[in-house]
C-alpha cells in the first residue's frame, strides 16, 4: 500500500494524501499544494489548465476565489501573501492570462511579497512553433520574479513546487513563476510528494548586535526606519520594544505604516511620499541611520536624495534579509543580513544604552508628527481631511486599509494612524487598480474585520470588474471613490513641469453609485462631507459590497496645495528663468 502524509484539512481533520500512486499531474500539483498548507487560491479560468482545475474540484479544503480579470486574480494572490506571510497562489492561462498577471508579479517582486504564479502552457509538442498564446515565460517574468522555470515532466511537479514555496519565502520574499504545458497537467505518472516547506531564517551574529549597541551608545541623534518585507506581528513588537527600551525615534518607509503602532509617542511619521519637511530634516541631520528591512529605494530616499550615494553621511546600519542587496545601492557602516524576525528578536533582547541623549528630542518630533496630520481645511464641500480624522477616531485597530495609487493615497497615508500589523494593504511599487482585489482578499480572509478600498476615479476603473467577484462571494467591503474627473497625479506633474498645458488626463466617468448597484452591492454619492457619516455608517452594517463615491473638487490636488497654486508657482518660476 502507498503511504500517505497527513496534514490539517480546512476543519481541523487529518486528511490522506497519497505520496507513491500514478496520478494525472493536475492532481499531483493540487495534491502538492495541499502538503504545502494551501488554502486559498485565486485564479481565471483557462482551458490549458483544466486538469488542475477538475483536481481542485475534490479539494475542498482549498478556497478557490474565481476572479474577473488575471491581474485582479494576481493582485488578491499578493494581498494574502502579505497578510500571511505565505505564498499567495494565483492560476492563470496561458498568453493573454500570464500577460495580465504580470501587473500582481511586478507588484510582488518589489513589494518583496511570497507568491507563486502557475501558468498553464502550450502543449509539449507544440513548443517553440509560436503556437496559440504561446509565450516563453523565462524570458517574459525573468527580471521580475525571482524564480521562472517550466515543468515538462509530471512526475517532478513536487520537486518544483517544494522548490517554489522555499524560494518564495526565503531571503527576500517575493514571486515565483512557473509555467505548466496542458498536456503535463493530462499526464499520468508516479510521484512522491514533498514534505511541507520549512522556513528558512537568516539570524544576525552576535558580532553583529555588539557592533550596533556601541554605534548606538556612540550616537547622538539616531533614527530608524521600518520597511520592506518578511515582517510578522511578532517581528512587529520585538522591534517595537527595542525602540521603547532605547527611547528612539522610528518613522515607517513608504506604505510600511503598519509596523509600528502609529499612536506610540515614538512614532514620528512615514518615510515616503509627501513626507514632512520637518521629518526629512531629520533624517538628514541623523549621525547614525538604522534601516531595518527596506531597501532604502526611491520612494523611502526622496528620489535618493535623502542618503548621499554611495556613501552616506550617516553611519548607517543596513538590516537586510537578501545579501545581494546590502551595499547595493548605499555603502553601509554596518551590513546585518538577518531576517526581520530574526533581527527584531535579537535587538529586543539586546541590552539597551544607558545613555540616550537624543530622547529629550523625540517628544518635539512627535508633535511635528501630529501637527502634520492635523486636517487642514480644502476648497469645495468635500473635506477628505475631516473624513479621514472621523475614520482614525472611529475605526477598529484591526480594520483593515487598502488603496492603489494616485493622489487620493495621500489624505490616506497622511491622516490615517495604523495601530496594528497588516492593517494596511497598499502597493509599494505603485501600481494603480490594486485596492479593490485586496480588500476581496482580505474580506475574504478576515470576514469579521471591517475592510476598506480607498480608490481614485482613475484606480478603481483598472480594476472594478472584481466588484462581481466580492458580490459573488458576499464579501462586505466598503470602497470608497475620490472622484474628480481626472488622472490627479499626472495633471499635477503637468502643471509642475508644463503650466496651463494639461492634455490626456479628464476622464468620462460613469455614475459609480449606480455602477455599483448594477453589479448588486449598494451604491451612495456623498456631496458634502456632513453626508458622509451616515452613509458609513450604513455600510458598516451591510451584508454586501458597498460603493461610496466622494466627489472631490478637481482643485482639491493634495491636502496642503491646489492645482492653481501649483500652476502659479510653475508659471512664475519660468517667469524668472
Amino acid at each position: 500500500m502507498p503511504t500517505v502524509v497527513k496534514r490539517p484539512g480546512a476543519a481541523g481533520k487529518a486528511a490522506a494524501l497519497p505520496s507513491a500512486n500514478q496520478r494525472t499531474g493536475g492532481q499531483i500539483l493540487i495534491d502538492s499544494l495541499r502538503v504545502h498548507g494551501v488554502e486559498r487560491a485565486f485564479c481565471v479560468p483557462g482551458e490549458s489548465y483544466i486538469a488542475a482545475l477538475d483536481a481542485l474540484h475534490d479539494a475542498p479544503e482549498i478556497d478557490l476565489i474565481v476572479c474577473r480579470h488575471e491581474s485582479g486574480a494576481a493582485m488578491m494572490a499578493d494581498a494574502y501573501g502579505k497578510m500571511t506571510g505565505n505564498p499567495g497562489i494565483c492560476f492563470v492561462t496561458r498568453g493573454p492570462g500570464a500577460t495580465n498577471a504580470s501587473a500582481g508579479i511586478h507588484i510582488a517582486f518589489q513589494d518583496s511579497t511570497p507568491m507563486i504564479l502557475i501558468i498553464g502552457q502550450v502543449a509539449r509538442r507544440m513548443l517553440d512553433r509560436e503556437a496559440f498564446q504561446e509565450i516563453d515565460y523565462r524570458r517574459m517574468f525573468g527580471q521580475m520574479a525571482k524564480w521562472v522555470a517550466q515543468i515538462d515532466d509530471a512526475a517532478r511537479i513536487p520537486e518544483y513546487i517544494s522548490r517554489a514555496f522555499h524560494t518564495a519565502t526565503s531571503g527576500r520574499p517575493g514571486p515565483v513563476v512557473l509555467a505548466i504545458p496542458e498536456d503535463v497537467f493530462r499526464e499520468r505518472a508516479f510521484a512522491r510528494d514533498a514534505r511541507a516547506f520549512v522556513r528558512a531564517a537568516t539570524h544576525p551574529g552576535a558580532p553583529d548586535m555588539a557592533k550596533l549597541r556601541d554605534l548606538l551608545s556612540e550616537a547622538k541623534n539616531p533614527f530608524v526606519i521600518l520597511g520592506g518585507g518578511g515582517w510578522n506581528a511578532a517581528a512587529c513588537a520585538d522591534i517595537r520594544q527595542f525602540v521603547e527600551r532605547n527611547k528612539l525615534p522610528v518613522g515607517t518607509a513608504f506604505r510600511c505604516q503598519d509596523y509600528f503602532d502609529n499612536t506610540l509617542p515614538n512614532y514620528v511619521g512615514d518615510v515616503g511620499i509627501g513626507i514632512n519637511p520637518k521629518l526629512t530634516a531629520r533624517i538628514r541631520d541623523a549621525d547614525l541611520l538604522i534601516d531595518v528591512g527596506s531597501r532604502l529605494e526611491e520612494m523611502v530616499t526622496s528620489g535618493y536624495t535623502l542618503i548621499d550615494i554611495p556613501q552616506p553621511k550617516q553611519t548607517l546600519v543596513h538590516v537586510y534579509p537578501g545579501a545581494e542587496e546590502l551595499g547595493r545601492v548605499y555603502r553601509p557602516d554596518l551590513p546585518i543580513h538577518a531576517s526581520m524576525p530574526a533581527f527584531a528578536a535579537a535587538a529586543a533582547a539586546m541590552e539597551p544604552v544607558g545613555f540616550a541623549p537624543w530622547a529629550e528630542r523625540v517628544p518635539t518630533a512627535r508633535a511635528e508628527f501630529i501637527e502634520w496630520t492635523t486636517p487642514r481645511a480644502t476648497p469645495g464641500a468635500i473635506q477628505m481631511g475631516e473624513i479621514m480624522a472621523y475614520l482614525r477616531d472611529t475605526l477598529p485597530a484591526d480594520a483593515i486599509i487598502c488603496n492603489g495609487a494616485g493622489n487620493y493615497t495621500t489624505w490616506v497615508h497622511r491622516y490615517y494612524r495604523f495601530r496594528r500589523y497588516r492593517t494596511q494593504l497598499a502597493p509599494r511599487c505603485g501600481s494603480m487598480g490594486y485596492s479593490l482585489p485586496a480588500a476581496v482578499s482580505a474580506k475574504r480572509h478576515y470576514p469579521g474585520r471591517p475592510v476598506i478600498a480607498f480608490v481614485g476615479d482613475g484606480c478603481f476603473m483598472m480594476t472594478a470588474q472584481e466588484l462581481a467577484t466580492a458580490v459573488m462571494y458576499r464579501l462586505a467591503v466598503i470602497v470608497i471613490v475620490i472622484n474628480n474627473g481626472m488622472y490627479g497625479t499626472i495633471r499635477m506633474h503637468q502643471e509642475r513641469n508644463y503650466p496651463k498645458r494639461a492634455y490626456g488626463v479628464d476622464l468620462a466617468n460613469p455614475d459609480f453609485a449606480a455602477f455599483a448597484r448594477a453589479f448588486g452591492a449598494v451604491g451612495e454619492t456623498i456631496h458634502r462631507t456632513e453626508d458622509f457619516v451616515p452613509a458609513f455608517e450604513r455600510a458598516l452594517t451591510t451584508d454586501r459590497p458597498v460603493v461610496l463615491e466622494l466627489l472631490l473638487d478637481p482643485e482639491v490636488i493634495t491636502p496642503t496645495r491646489t492645482l492653481s497654486e501649483i500652476q502659479e508657482e510653475a508659471l512664475s518660476r519660468l517667469a524668472q528663468g
